[in-house]
This record gives structure tokens, C-alpha cells and sequence, in this order.
């Protein structure tokens, strides 16, 4: 349990062993948290449970604060089962509490659990009194689900955010500025870009209602990771930036090898970027996890994709990770596709014909047989230097 400010309390749980979420793409090495807030008052409430298997921590935390049976509301903000997990158990020891969510969220969890508890419907503006404090509701339609809302009281200057502005840090720390800002920066893109980049416009979208809506926030308390109570106007406007595929003049070269010669290529092509001071990261597709690739492509405006030729296709690591990028739906990208191949080719193209396909700009193709020859290398090297053009 934490203490935020006079009324609201941080009673989540911490998962210090949860190392793959979303599936097995996004790899979480320190673990993440299931974030979970008492607001403390006349009728207390409680803003989300936690994920299934954590119950008696999770009680635990809610009775250094008050009884549970004392709650009088618990706010559903979402309903993927890290944030709703527990919820058959709390119905259970919750026995006098109101149950609030978005007539989505209402519809998928009655059909996700066995339950038998009444869910008041709520939309944005609808308000619910505590005593000496409100809350207020905000829709937030695929941020990033259809059912999402985020949670605002005004009375303590607290937007509960739900997924938006969250990180993956498993630490025993409660706010942003009390662990390494280069961490957090890190770890909040990369939530964003694993999580919510393929959802941009309503991103956008919702984030600017809320801003019409003048609330003075003073702590952005998210579903995972850590609390904002400083540079929320740089997390906002990171997030907008984000949301419009704002980009930079950065390259990410993506391979994967059979025997080394397209790994040659990449390096050949990165050693262009490099005498032309364009920032470069270079990832083994086999070597890396999609998460920290995905990280990087975020502000990136180049991608540079290449693989081995196998049976006239690309190698399966790589044509997985191009089907999750196309999932992210990247916008305003430039492209080079490349790689080697042996008595025949084809990688080359269909990665190409991939990320055409999804609306990324493909200004070259290269392809080297065998082992690159120094012809083929220049081939690379100038590759490189069409993306300088289109990056200075």
C-alpha cells in the first residue's frame, strides 16, 4: 500500500516474474505491475482489481486502508484480465459494492466470468459521489480496447489513465521521478509502441477530449508501472507525437541470416548510414525480442529489412516480425529491403512486396548471390545512401 495523496492509495500488486505479455512478443524483463487505487472517503472505492492468482495480496493491501466489505464502489476501467482477472473472487468478498463500466465492457464481462453482480452502465461525464470526493468518467474507445474509460477525480487532481501513459517496470518504487528518467522514457515508448502505436488516431482523438475538458491533473495514475507527478505535459505530449507517426531521422536494420552473407549486406548498408551521421540500430531477428525491435522503430523513419533466401521465401523469424509491424500500422516510412539468396531469390521481393503492401515506401531492393561480392557490397552501400537523401 501507498498513499498518494490524502484520499488516494496505490493497493496493486507487483508481478516480479511475469517475463512475456500480449502473447510472447512483448518480452517484460523486470516483470510488471497490476496497478490497482482506494480512494478513501465517506463511500470508498476502489479503481480496478488485479490479475487472477494475486487475490490474497490484493486483500490484503485493500484492508491496510479500510475493510473490504466497507467498499462502495469498484470502477471497471477495462476488462483484459490483467486489469480484471480477480474479479469473480471480489464479487465474492466485495458483497456491498456498485460495479461501473462502459455498456462494452458490461457486455464482455459477463461473458468472460461466471458472475451474478449488477454493472451500472456509465458514459463520459456521468459522475458518481463519494462524500468528499467525486469520480468521473471518460470514455476512451480503443485506448485500447473498445470497452477502456479512464477514471478522474477531481477533488485530488488524479486521472486514473488505465493503459494509457503506463509502463512495464516491476519495481517497489510508486512514482515516475523516483526511478532513473532514462529508464522511464524507454520504458513508457516502448509500452506505447508495443501496446497502443497501431491505435494512433483514437489516440489522439481521445487524448485532446480529455484536454478540451480543461481537468487540472496533478498525478496520472496508469494500470502498470509507475505514477506521473512530473512531466505529465511532456508524457501528453509524447503520446500525441506518437499518435500522429511523428518520426525522426533514424534507420533500424532488421535480418536475419542462413549463413551470414545477408548479415554482411546489413552492415554494408549501415556503414553508409553511419559516415553520414544518421543514427543506426541493427538487430539479428533471431537474437532479439519484437518488443525492443518495435521499441526502436517507433520514431524511426527507415526501416531496413532483409533475409536469406529459403525455398524462394524470406526465413520464418523474419516474415513473423514484418506480419507484427504491419500490425502496428506505421505511417510516414521509408524502406530498403535487401538479402542474399543461392540459386534462386525471392526474399527480396516479397519483403518489399509486404511492406508496400501496408503502406511503408520501398525505395530499394538488393539482392547478392551467395556471398556479397564487391559489386554487390557497393550495391548495399548505395542503398544506404538513397535513404542519406531521404533523411537529411
Amino acid at each position: 500500500m501507498k498513499q498518494i495523496t490524502k484520499s488516494v492509495y496505490s493497493v496493486g500488486v507487483i508481478d516480479w516474474n511475469m517475463r512475456s505479455f500480449h502473447g510472447n512478443t512483448f518480452i517484460t524483463k523486470s516483470g510488471v505491475t497490476y496497478n490497482s487505487y482506494v480512494v478513501n472517503d465517506n463511500e470508498p472505492a476502489l479503481i480496478d482489481v488485479v490479475h487472477k492468482g494475486f487475490e490474497e495480496e490484493f486483500i490484503k493491501n485493500i484492508s491496510e486502508i479500510t475493510e473490504p466489505e466497507k467498499i462502495k464502489h469498484v470502477i471497471l476501467n477495462h476488462l483484459e484480465p490483467d486489469h480484471s482477472g480477480s474479479i469473480e473472487y471480489m464479487a465474492k468478498v466485495l458483497k456491498n459494492a456498485k460495479f461501473y463500466g462502459t455498456a462494452k465492457l458490461k457486455e464482455g464481462l459477463l461473458k468472460y466470468y461466471n458472475l451474478n453482480i449488477d454493472i451500472t452502465v456509465v458514459k463520459t461525464g456521468d459522475k458518481i459521489n463519494l462524500g468528499n470526493n467525486t469520480l468521473t468518467f471518460v470514455e476512451v474507445p480503443m485506448v485500447h480496447w473498445p470497452d477502456s474509460m479512464m477514471t478522474y477525480c477531481p477533488e485530488q487532481k488524479v486521472l486514473f489513465s488505465n493503459d494509457g501513459f503506463g509502463q512495464h517496470i516491476a519495481t517497489n518504487k510508486t512514482f515516475t521521478d523516483e526511478v532513473d528518467c532514462g529508464l522511464i522514457d524507454k520504458e513508457v515508448a516502448k509500452y506505447y509502441a508495443n501496446i497502443l502505436w497501431p491505435l494512433g488516431a483514437m489516440i489522439d482523438r481521445s487524448i485532446n477530449n480529455i484536454l478540451k475538458m480543461n481537468l487540472p491533473i496533478v498525478f496520472i495514475a496508469p494500470s502498470h508501472g509507475l505514477i506521473w507527478r512530473k512531466d505529465i505535459n511532456k508524457v501528453i505530449e509524447k503520446y500525441l507525437s506518437w499518435a500522429k507517426n511523428t518520426v525522426t531521422n533514424k534507420a533500424v536494420i532488421v535480418y536475419e541470416t542462413m549463413w551470414g552473407s545477408t548479415e554482411i549486406m546489413a552492415r554494408e548498408i549501415a556503414r553508409a548510414l553511419t559516415d553520414n551521421n544518421i543514427e543506426v540500430k541493427m538487430f539479428d531477428i533471431a537474437k532479439t525480442d519484437f518488443a525492443e525491435i518495435a521499441y526502436e522503430m517507433l520514431e524511426a523513419k527507415a526501416f531496413v529489412i532483409g533475409s536469406s533466401t529459403h525455398d524462394n521465401e524470406m526465413l520464418a523469424y523474419i516474415a513473423g516480425f514484418i506480419h507484427f509491424i504491419k500490425g502496428m500500422k506505421p505511417k510516414n516510412r521509408i524502406a530498403v529491403s535487401f538479402g542474399s539468396f543461392g540459386w534462386a531469390g525471392g526474399a527480396v521481393k516479397e519483403i518489399a512486396t509486404n511492406l508496400t503492401s501496408f503502406g511503408v515506401e520501398v525505395i530499394d531492393q538488393i539482392g547478392a548471390k551467395f556471398k556479397p561480392n564487391k559489386e554487390e557490397l557497393n550495391n548495399c552501400y548505395q542503398a544506404g545512401m538513397k535513404l542519406v537523401e531521404k533523411l537529411k
